[in-house]
């Protein structure tokens, strides 16, 4: 019954922002975890960013510029991208873990994750 939905990609020049939205439909549970990956053609699906309970977690390459954050009201996932560049590039993914104990883990596996959204594209120009 989960769905997950991003929107928010587009096209935007070296050094702008964007933010990206995921739209969690069906019933949550506290204990479950959630995260953004991103992909590159041809290359391997990276964990971005994971937050679980209100512990955040983001891989070195994007510290300081990403923020990840949950609206449990409204249900929506936000991956918040400042000072982007083009190394950003990719296509974005929007993720749970919806294993048990999921909230006590901190890791950026994707393998971790069992439910996803189709994705949404950010292109970066310099």
């Amino acid at each position: 019954q989960l769905q997950l939905v991003e929107s928010g990609g587009g096209s935007v020049q070296a050094g702008g922002s964007l933010r990206l939205s995921c739209t969690i439909s069906g019933f949550t549970y506290n204990s479950w975890r959630w995260g953004w990956f991103r992909q590159v053609l041809e290359k391997e699906r990276e964990g971005v960013a994971v937050f679980a309970r209100g512990v955040t977690t983001y891989a070195g390459s994007v510290k300081g510029r990403f923020t990840i954050s949950r609206d449990n009201f409204k249900n929506i996932l936000y991956l918040q991208m400042n000072n982007l560049k083009p190394e950003d590039t990719a296509m974005y993914y929007c993720a749970a873990d919806r294993s048990s104990g999921a909230y006590s883990q901190t890791n950026l596996r994707a393998g971790d994750f069992d439910s996803w959204g189709q994705g949404t594209q950010v292109t970066v120009s310099s």
